[in-house]
């Protein structure tokens, strides 16, 4: 049984305050706003709504955006706009089912969006863009700007059918690029031109491609679940005890063995805490990091820390600030927090007096399961990812070169339906490749939509196409995935991890690091970019206790992200921090499995 202590509440936590002011608890969600997804969307869609092609695509069906072109041809025609049918073969003539086709041209941002053919083979496509509007339409007022974008781009490509062929139509008078690829091959490109009549066109595809497969050999998440050495389980309760809120042992849930500790509350802003005497087992824990496994039916305003105090009152704190944005249950995962507070005397890690597992939420009920507490070597120095959400043409124009100037390269979270469709202020597939070829990393951002509010079978059909055309496109990064607006349950885990080995996040306003051997594959922490000095902070943590920080950024003109002049002062910052590397999320990887 798990012992009631009469232990007073403890006050005066390092790093508590921080969290009650706002930082660890309402302030992530404040900022959290800030470098939420959504937020971004609106501000860059309200700032670009001429562009997002939304109204002129719409229009489509009733051929507003294409009464210029009449008088020309005949009169179904001009109405209907005109038709290219693309044909994908291999270098023997044979065709390619399931090709990706799609188009790129000034006459489609102007709003002459071609429609897909009734043979076009794509049904796949068709029904996921639809559903993602459907699934995004409960965000706030402004996503309805890039919802219709995402609608209408959808309609810009198309998957081959058995013969090899997929027809467009409500085509305009132009010049357009037909872009293919698929799935072992490598992509290929025709020009074509439309000039008062219906057109076609054959994209030849040579075998190559990226290398990379659409589906994943296994699932990450079960082959790394437990990783480093054991140090907790919970089947052993005795030298734990209750010194806030509520706990009892669980065995109708746990994540190994028999049972774990459930803590809860129905007291809104009670936090709970469960303490483990370490004195008669005297463990060293010297240069260690530790991970441990999570669950939570009310994941939003929730932080989970590890607390140590050694026999002399000195602490130190690892928090994980934020669960996600909304979502239900995530299922259990695994958390390696990183290290938010440390008292001025750093405790002995070999003479330590306890262990403290403290729940702090800011909602009107908690009900948190802990289990699996395990130890991990530290690797040799403290790591850093600069992740860019949505591939903003905002990074390619200014940030781009200053990481080009500094030498660090950086992870770029894509939107495929945005790419497709030709927005003006995200960066083209050509400029993708061109920053993948200067060190950067390409990944996924699924579909900007919430995918814990999808229905399962459209949220499968929504990341099989998504990742089919980042393999197709040769993004070598494309076995990433960053969550849109940090949103995610247990099913969107079981989902994604048939098609991707690691992501996340569990994002924050603050400093949000992890540990590099002990984090769950798509349960990633990461911090948003918005104040330069918690950046330096983020930075020094990294460098001083070997943990690895993780940011996000969106565009200089948001809110969510430090302006450029302090942007470049941060990457100074880096380069002239000692013991801190810049690093993409396949060399975190790489070090994740290695050292399982």
């Amino acid at each position: 049984m798990l012992a009631l202590s009469g232990v007073a509440a403890v006050s005066g936590i390092a790093g508590c305050s921080a969290f009650d002011g706002g930082n660890d608890g309402e302030d992530p969600n404040e900022t959290g706003n800030e470098g939420n997804d959504t937020n971004e969307t609106d501000e860059t869609d309200d700032t670009n709504e001429s562009d997002a092609g939304n109204e002129t695509d719409e229009d489509n069906g009733t051929d507003e955006g294409n009464e210029s072109d009449a008088g020309e041809g005949n009169e179904s025609d001009t109405e209907d706009g005109y038709s290219l049918s693309v044909t994908v073969e291999t270098g023997d003539g044979d065709p390619i089912e399931g090709a990706t086709v799609w188009l790129e041209g000034d006459q489609l941002t102007d709003g002459d969006a071609p429609e897909e053919g009734d043979d076009a083979g794509n049904e796949t496509s068709a029904n996921e863009t639809g559903n993602e509007t459907d699934a995004n339409e409960s965000g706030s007022g402004n996503e309805t700007a890039s919802e219709g974008d995402a609608a209408a781009s959808g309609e810009y490509e198309s998957e081959t059918g058995g013969d090899g062929t997929v027809e467009l139509t409500g085509l305009a008078d132009g010049e357009y690029t037909v872009l293919a690829s698929a799935e072992e091959y490598a992509e290929n490109e025709e020009t074509v031109e439309i000039d008062g009549d219906d057109a076609e066109t054959t994209v030849t595809l040579e075998e190559g491609g990226s290398g990379l497969a659409v589906e994943t050999e296994y699932n990450s998440r079960e082959e790394y679940a437990q990783p480093g050495d054991s140090f907790d389980d919970f089947e052993d309760l005795s030298n734990w005890s209750i010194t806030e809120g509520n706990a009892e042992e669980d065995a109708d849930v746990s994540f190994t063995g028999s049972q774990s500790v459930r803590m809860y509350t129905e007291e809104e802003g009670t936090n709970m805490v469960i303490e483990r005497d370490l004195e008669s087992d005297n463990p060293d824990l010297t240069d260690l990091d530790f991970s441990m496994a999570v669950r939570t039916t009310t994941p939003e305003n929730i932080a989970i820390e590890l607390r140590f105090v050694d026999v002399y009152g000195s602490s130190r704190t690892y928090q994980l600030r934020s669960i996600a944005y909304g979502g239900d249950d995530p299922g259990w995962f695994r958390t390696s927090p990183g290290v938010v507070a440390e008292d001025e005397y750093p405790p002995e890690m070999d003479f330590l007096s306890t262990l403290e597992v403290r729940v702090h939420h800011t909602g009107e009920e908690a009900e948190v399961w802990v289990d699996d507490i395990r130890t991990h070597d530290q690797p040799d120095s403290g790591y850093v990812v600069l992740s860019w959400d949505d591939g903003m043409r905002g990074f390619y124009d200014e940030a781009s070169p200053l990481h080009d100037e500094y030498g660090v390269n950086a992870a770029q979270s894509i939107v495929r339906q945005w790419i497709i469709g030709g927005r003006e202020d995200v960066m083209t597939r050509g400029e993708l490749l061109e920053r993948q070829e200067a060190g950067d990393q390409i990944v996924g951002h699924g579909s900007h939509t919430r995918l814990g509010e999808m229905d399962p079978d459209e949220l499968r059909d929504t990341i099989e196409t998504d990742k089919q055309f980042k393999v197709n496109s040769g993004f070598e990064g494309a076995n990433f995935l960053t969550f849109p607006h940090n949103n995610f349950n247990a099913t969107v885990l079981d989902i994604v991890s048939d098609y991707y080995y690691a992501g996340g996040f569990n994002q924050a306003g603050n400093t949000n690091l992890t540990g590099v051997y002990g984090f769950d594959p798509l349960v990633l922490p990461r911090t948003i970019g918005y104040d330069l000095e918690i950046c330096k902070e983020s930075i020094d943590l990294a460098a001083e206790y070997n943990q690895c920080a993780i940011f996000n950024f969106h565009d200089f003109d948001l809110d969510n992200t430090v302006n450029e002049g302090e942007y470049e002062e941060f990457l100074q910052y880096i380069v002239d921090t000692d013991n801190v590397e810049v690093i993409t999320f396949d060399d975190l990887w790489q070090m994740r499995t290695e050292n399982h």
